[in-house]
């Protein structure tokens, strides 16, 4: 086959957004507030932060470095370097294939709610949670437009679509944060998110924070690579990686500065779990009459942008392992990832209502590809790219890579080799077996291993 032209990032910032787009979305707006307030709140945003600005960030400039390296998407890069990894790879594309399947779900919840904000559902407050359980049980899809931003290429969907998309969430997340946090009472959830409390903190504190951080930074799931693959040899990849961390960072201290203090002035609990976004905020908002239509609107806007930049990034890799490996179009590869996107997504979606009795060893289909991501695939992803980067790769390819050839320095190149080579697997695994275990559904713990396990088996035949 003829190698084709590869795609690139068309400027510096067009890449840093597009990373940070995929990293900035429902992880940090609908999953942080509530993973912060099941576990303690700012002892877990502490903890959080750590493992986000050691072990993400150098599972970040790790995942950077081999796709530029290569040149190739997940699977094609571990392929190109040693062929019994391809496993690694097709894990992550399998991952980001799950993730495909609920992300979008919720996605198109942040979209109709945009709608029903200025159509009635804050009119009574009361009512609320009754209207989002009778809401999540008919599939609202906010697909066909995704699939049309990616199917318009690197340059001239992902990166076009986050420059704009980006900044957008910022500003809206500014201005709900300012709201909330003059709020008469709202101190109180200052201080939930900023005086830290570890007498609180559990292994299970640990575990989730672990866990949040690499599903909001997208890793372990090939995205950063393929992402990589894209990016030119004169680009300053640690600093990259530090700036989308940070970024991403930043977005999540907003968004619990949006929830928080408006939770403890309306005397709301900040441990209501998945329903906090779709159900506590919405009561928030009621409280504020007329003006609260209009912060609902913007809140609901901001979450749709999140969820769309990252379901781009979650496409993108599909659509770039089907470009890469099987030598598809841009465009035909793109409605292939988009179709899957849709099916999968009405399934998850109808798993919440007229399909909830149907069941997948044990669970709902939602439940299914949410479980498998978040307890198994992702951190196993990430302990298997630590492994690769410290023992496979040649230590002076990773330099020669990160230092782009010697002509920027990398002066913490040898701590962070050393982190990824030594420290953070041990710390992905602890993590990883506990939330192995922490499965109550012992048959689908037992099939997400398995698909490991056969992944890794015949992985020269990939």
């Amino acid at each position: 086959m003829e190698k084709r032209q590869r795609e690139s990032w068309g400027s510096r910032i067009g890449f840093i957004l597009a990373a940070a787009g995929s990293a900035i979305g429902l992880g940090n707006i609908w999953r942080f507030p509530y993973m912060a307030g099941s576990n303690g709140g700012s002892a877990f945003i502490l903890i959080y932060f750590v493992f986000a600005l050691v072990i993400g960030l150098s599972i970040m400039i790790a995942e950077f470095a081999i796709g530029r390296r290569t040149g190739l998407a997940a699977v094609g890069a571990y392929k190109s370097i040693n062929k019994n990894w391809t496993f690694a790879g097709v894990l992550g594309i399998l991952t980001a294939f799950f993730i495909m399947g609920f992300y979008p779900v919720v996605g198109g919840w942040a979209l109709a709610y945009v709608v029903k904000s200025v159509t009635g559902l804050l009119s009574n407050a009361g009512s609320i949670a009754d209207a989002f359980g009778g809401f999540i049980s008919s599939p609202v899809e906010p697909l066909i437009w995704m699939g049309i931003i990616v199917a318009r290429g690197i340059a001239g969907g992902i990166e076009k679509a986050s420059s704009i998309l980006l900044p957008t969430l910022f500003v809206l997340l500014i201005l709900i944060a300012v709201r909330s946090i003059t709020l008469p009472g709202a101190g109180a959830g200052i201080e939930f998110l900023f005086k830290p409390d570890f007498s609180a903190v559990t292994g299970q504190t640990f575990l989730a924070a672990l866990g949040q951080a690499f599903f909001s930074l997208s890793l372990g799931m090939g995205c950063m690579i393929t992402y990589g693959s894209y990016l030119s040899k004169s680009e300053n990849l640690p600093s990259n990686a530090l700036i989308v961390t940070l970024m991403d960072t930043i977005v999540a201290i907003l968004a619990g500065l949006a929830i928080f203090p408006a939770v403890f002035a309306y005397g709301m609990e900040p441990t209501a779990g998945p329903g906090l976004v779709f159900v506590v905020v919405p009561t928030i908002f009621a409280e504020m009459g007329a003006l609260g239509i209009l912060f609902s609107v913007i809140f609901f806007i901001a979450l749709t942008v999140a969820a769309l930049t990252s379901s781009i990034s979650l496409l993108e890799v599909v659509t770039a392992y089907l470009i890469d490996e099987r030598g598809m179009e841009r465009k035909k590869a793109v409605y292939i990832s988009g179709t899957i996107m849709l099916v999968t997504g009405i399934f998850s979606s109808l798993s919440l209502g007229v399909m909830s009795d149907v069941k997948f060893l044990g669970v709902g289909v939602f439940d299914f590809f949410d479980i498998l991501t978040d307890k198994i695939f992702l951190a196993i992803g990430g302990l298997l790219l630590a492994i690769f980067v410290g023992w496979v790769v040649k230590k002076e390819d990773l330099e020669d890579e990160l230092t782009n050839g010697g002509t920027i320095k990398f002066p913490l190149f040898n701590v962070w080799y050393n982190l990824i080579k030594y420290v953070i697997p041990v710390a992905i695994a602890i993590v990883a077996i506990m939330g192995i275990i922490s499965i109550e559904q012992t048959s689908l713990m037992i099939f997400g291993l398995a698909i490991i396990g056969v992944l890794a088996i015949f992985s020269k035949k990939l």
